[in-house]
């Protein structure tokens, strides 16, 4: 009979050690190391001998080999993400909120490659058949020849896959899957580890494409070992607030196309469709904006994406003014705010500062620093920003406005879209295809434009 042994994994990095603590010395968490027996038998996770026989076979660099064929999904806003298609023999990882639409989703990529003639296969660990069918009936979608199985036992599922020899897989979800060589609870970070290991090993050896859904912790990452994200080739994160109806497929790694590319989507009452004018989805209906408010022209991979900042600043009336923040970092708008009363003598000490990005967008890069101040200036001012304009440029402690990337690809967005004026960082080289620019050398020179009357008050 095969021994088994006993460690104590902490279910917040995946780190087991030999005795239970308290705390995790290796991410300082507390009360997450959990007992956890595995088995030395043939197909656990014990290391393979060092005399079992094998041969490598080395390549030179300069050897051409052709690009991975890609399964083309059909939608503009999927392919793009994936970086032109899906590739046969990976393993994508997609994670979101409950309830945010990874399922309805994949759900209806399934149907749609189906359709197209692929052998789709899509298992379910989290809800029955029966649930899955009314959302396709729902979807419009339950006619397409897509293979469904409900089943959490990973030997019934990769024996199930080897027979069926399937094009797509979906596996909805990697937390739900539980393997038999080891005796911990299914979602603990070992049969995680374990069953995505078992499933990506699968798909590199198969034609297969692999999509695996992944819960998130509260903190919006993905749940589990940090070490299934390097396992497989794509990561994505599907965002959105449940109060709008767009959605936003973002990609943080990808081996075989760009990181920091998105899709964005509308959810509609037959599920999510891609966003008609994807650019503008983040703007008022006109483009114009009011007091307190400016448009920021934002780069998520090579696309440009146009959002309104909105800010508010009030009087305060307690001795520690308020600073909230939704969707920026507010630790940048803490910098942004001692940078305009050291450097410019824009007075905020004593008053509740909100800041907010319209839409649910999330502002991730530096660029956005100027849109935020001159949303915080107008705001302060209680007058509204020049009309038909947009913002971009980093600022810096000094008060310097610093170049960005991708400027000309901003600006000729926000030309297509019907603005005038763009606050720009000096010196830049791009074209002002067709817009008025306004060179910003430094955040004294935004002061002056929008609030020349509240400096040194």
């Amino acid at each position: 009979m095969a021994k088994s042994e006993i460690q104590y994994v902490c279910q917040s990095c995946g780190t087991a050690f030999t005795k239970w603590a308290g705390k995790c010395g290796a991410c300082d968490a507390w009360n997450t190391l959990v007992e956890e027996t595995v088995s030395a038998a043939p197909g656990g996770l014990k290391a393979m001998p060092t005399s079992a026989r094998g041969k490598v076979e080395f390549v030179a660099l300069d050897d051409a080999s052709e690009a991975p064929p890609r399964h083309q999904i059909g939608v503009e806003e999927l392919d793009r993400v994936f970086g032109g298609g899906l590739v046969p023999s990976s393993a994508t990882l997609i994670g979101g909120d409950p309830g945010i639409g990874k399922s309805t989703l994949l759900l209806q990529v399934a149907a749609r490659l189906a359709r197209n003639g692929l052998n789709v296969v899509y298992v379910s660990g989290e809800e029955a058949a029966a649930q899955i069918q009314e959302r396709a009936v729902r979807l419009k979608v339950a006619g397409s020849p897509v293979q469904l199985a409900t089943e959490t036992d990973l030997r019934k599922v990769l024996t199930a896959l080897k027979a069926a020899k399937p094009d797509f897989v979906v596996i909805d979800s990697v937390q739900t899957m539980w393997s038999d060589s080891l005796e911990a609870a299914p979602g603990s970070v070992s049969q995680v580890r374990a069953c995505a290991q078992e499933l990506t090993r699968w798909a590199k050896k198969s034609d297969a494409a692999l999509v695996l859904v992944g819960h998130v912790t509260k903190e919006g990452q993905i749940a589990g070992p940090r070490v299934v994200e390097h396992m497989v080739d794509s990561v994505f994160y599907f965002e959105g607030e449940r109060g709008h109806q767009f959605r936003i497929l973002r990609a943080v790694k990808n081996r075989f196309g760009p990181t920091d590319e998105i899709g964005i989507f509308e959810m509609h009452q037959y599920g999510l469709a891609p966003a008609k004018e994807p650019s503008a989805l983040f703007l008022t209906a006109d483009g114009d904006v009011e007091g307190g408010a400016s448009v920021f022209a934002a780069m998520e991979g090579s696309r440009p994406v146009l959002a309104e900042v909105q800010a508010l600043v009030a009087a305060s009336s307690y001795g520690t003014p308020r600073r909230s923040v939704v969707g920026w970092d507010s630790n940048r708008l803490a910098m942004l705010l001692a940078v305009l009363e050291a450097r410019c003598g824009v007075t905020l000490a004593g008053r509740d500062v909100y800041l907010t990005v319209a839409g649910g967008y999330r502002i991730t890069e530096p660029a956005g620093d100027l849109a935020a101040a001159a949303a915080l200036l107008s705001s302060l001012t209680d007058s509204p920003p020049p009309k038909r304009a947009i913002y971009f440029g980093e600022v810096a402690l000094s008060g310097a406005v610093r170049p960005v990337a991708r400027m000309e690809a901003r600006l000729k967005e926000a030309a297509r879209l019907g603005f005038e004026v763009a606050f720009v960082p000096e010196g830049s080289s791009a074209t002002n295809a067709g817009l008025t620019l306004k060179p910003i050398q430094r955040l004294n020179d935004l002061v002056a434009y929008l609030a020349p009357d509240v400096q040194n008050d």
